[in-house]
C-alpha cells in the first residue's frame, strides 16, 4: 500500500526554513492554478527548492522569485518550512527572474498524443493537474493516422474505400480510448472471423465478445 510523500525529502531537508520568514515578490504577475500546485504538494511533497532572494540589493528580504504559489499551497496545507535556495540580486535581475520563470512555462508546448498516453497509463491522475475530462480530451484531440484506402466488395467495381476513422491499435467508445496491443488485434481479428463465419453477418458480435467470451473466460477461471 502507498505511503504519503514526506513534506520535503530529505535531499531537501538542509535547505528547509520557516515559511514565516519568507515574503511574496511584491509585483508578481502571475496568477498560478493553487489548487493544483496545492494537490501536487499535498500527493508527491516538495520536490524542488523554492528560489527566494536575501534582498540586500532591494530593500526587501526573504522575496520569493520563483515559488510563489508553492508556498501559498504549503501554507494552505498547514505547512511550517518550505525548501529553500537563496539569490542576492539586485532590482531589475529579480524582476527579470520573475518574469523568464514563467515565460519559460508559456512557452513550453506538448506532444499531446505521447502526453495522453502518460496519462491514461498511470494508475490514477492524483497530483497531476489533470482530471479524467481533461484526459479524455486529449485523447479526443489526439490526431488520427491518415485514412487508410481499402478494397470494397462492389461487384467488379474495384473502387478503393476511403475509412476516416479507423485508429489501429485503439479501441474507442464514447471519450474512452484505449490501447490495444498487436497480440490483442489478431485475437480479435480471429474472434470476428469465427463470429462472422457461425453466424453469417457480424450483427451483435460487440455483444458476444463483452459477454458470451467474457464469460467463458470467467468459466476457465474457476476451473
Amino acid at each position: 500500500m502507498s505511503t504519503a510523500a514526506p513534506r520535503i525529502p530529505d535531499s531537501l531537508a538542509a535547505l528547509a526554513v520557516p515559511l514565516g520568514d519568507l515574503s511574496h515578490y511584491y509585483r508578481n504577475p502571475r496568477t498560478g492554478d493553487l489548487e493544483s500546485i496545492t494537490e501536487s504538494l499535498a500527493t508527491h511533497g516538495q520536490y524542488k527548492p523554492v528560489v527566494v532572494n536575501k534582498g540586500s540589493l532591494t530593500g526587501r528580504p526573504n522575496e520569493i522569485l520563483a515559488g510563489n504559489h508553492t508556498v501559498k499551497a504549503a501554507r494552505t496545507l498547514g505547512w511550517e518550512e518550505v525548501a529553500v535556495t537563496w539569490l542576492d540580486v539586485d532590482e531589475d535581475t529579480a524582476a527579470k527572474i520573475v518574469i523568464v520563470d514563467n515565460r519559460t512555462s508559456d512557452l513550453a508546448g506538448y506532444d499531446t498524443q505521447l502526453l495522453a498516453d502518460i496519462l491514461t497509463d498511470l494508475p490514477d491522475l492524483a497530483g497531476t493537474g489533470y482530471d479524467q475530462a481533461q484526459v479524455d480530451d486529449l485523447l479526443d484531440d489526439a490526431s488520427l493516422p491518415a485514412p487508410i484506402e481499402l478494397p470494397t466488395d462492389g461487384a467488379g467495381t474495384g473502387a478503393a474505400a476511403t475509412v476516416d476513422y479507423l485508429q489501429w491499435g485503439y479501441l474507442q467508445w464514447s471519450s474512452t480510448r484505449v490501447r490495444v496491443t498487436q497480440n490483442e488485434v489478431e485475437l480479435l481479428n480471429s474472434l470476428y472471423k469465427k463470429f462472422v463465419d457461425d453466424h453469417d453477418t457480424d450483427l451483435g458480435f460487440g455483444w458476444h465478445v463483452l459477454n458470451e467470451e467474457h464469460l467463458a473466460s470467467e468459466e476457465e477461471v474457476g476451473q
